[in-house]
């Protein structure tokens, strides 16, 4: 083979790499970016559950002592992730606030109630255990009735659920689509090398030594657009919490270093299986096939 072949057939064989690398990353960056959809989809749905609220109104007569002793004894529950108490004159503030205009002073006296407002636990944020917690919540003398919205909880879980099996259903088929695209790029990618993995074959050289270098840059290539898949996912995330600002209590690291280690798992195992079965592939063809 002359020098400028030479050339030529390296600048070829980057070219397909550099293409593969690229195509790699894009389809894992779109697998990243639907995980990270699901991560911030289970944590705003846990936010959303574990800020409805329960308003347990106290009756008038129970001093401030007895209301905080209840607020403790409440806070034990299992059920009950974090209270509030609201006194009269905090109610009566908030109340004035919202209306613009000193209903207290209009009426000549405050006709509102202390309450505790009770947040419960993600996991019981649901219609059948608020039921148990009021029950066990009324049965106390001091607590003249609890508010809460029934058809608010029903209507968040049932939107939660429809939600979690679209973004469920998505992601699925998403994974498959990934899948099917790093292999056809990987095949795509060996069919150009076709003649060489024969040529090494005719000459004598084994099956595992003929693999090993492939397997070895597909491995690379994938772990590579991995990298820089999760790069672009770094980069997205930054610009989205710049232009949502609120989205920052859905952070979580912890959270998304896993979905960057499955990036990374995804796109070493993806790549080094597809190389693998594509060079066998070429390694059990017959010299006359591979004109085809």
């Amino acid at each position: 083979m002359s020098t400028h072949e030479e050339g030529s057939s390296r600048k070829k064989t980057k070219s397909v790499y550099v293409s593969t690398v690229i195509s790699i990353a894009l389809v894992l960056l779109m697998t990243g970016l639907l995980g990270l959809i699901l991560v911030h989809a289970k944590n705003l749905s846990k936010y959303v559950k574990e800020n409805i609220v329960l308003n347990i109104i106290v009756n008038d007569n129970v001093n401030e002592g007895d209301v905080l002793a209840m607020q403790k004894d409440i806070e034990k529950d299992p059920y009950v992730l974090r209270t509030e108490y609201i006194s009269k004159e905090l109610a009566a503030k908030n109340l004035k606030e919202d209306l613009g205009e000193d209903f207290v002073e209009y009426l000549g006296h405050n006709p509102l109630l202390p309450s505790i407002d009770v947040y419960l636990k993600e996991q019981y944020a649901n219609t059948d255990s608020i039921q148990t917690f009021i029950q066990k919540a009324s049965k106390n003398s001091r607590v003249k009735e609890v508010v809460f919205q029934e058809s608010l909880i029903d209507m968040v879980n049932k939107n939660i659920r429809i939600i979690g099996m679209v973004v469920l259903a998505f992601t699925v088929v998403l994974l498959i689509i990934a899948v099917a695209l790093i292999n056809n790029t990987i095949r795509l990618a060996i069919y150009s090398q076709r003649f060489l993995i024969k040529s090494m074959q005719l000459i004598g050289a084994t099956k595992n030594f003929i693999r090993k270098p492939y397997l070895f840059y597909g491995i690379f290539h994938g772990l590579l657009g991995a990298l820089i898949a999760i790069l672009l996912l770094i980069f997205n995330l930054q610009f989205a919490q710049k232009q949502i600002p609120d989205l920052i209590f859905l952070r979580n690291w912890y959270e998304f270093g896993a979905i960057f280690l499955i990036v990374v798992a995804l796109g070493i195992l993806i790549s080094g299986f597809s190389t693998y079965f594509a060079v066998t592939k070429y390694l059990k063809a017959k010299s006359h096939s591979l004109y085809r």
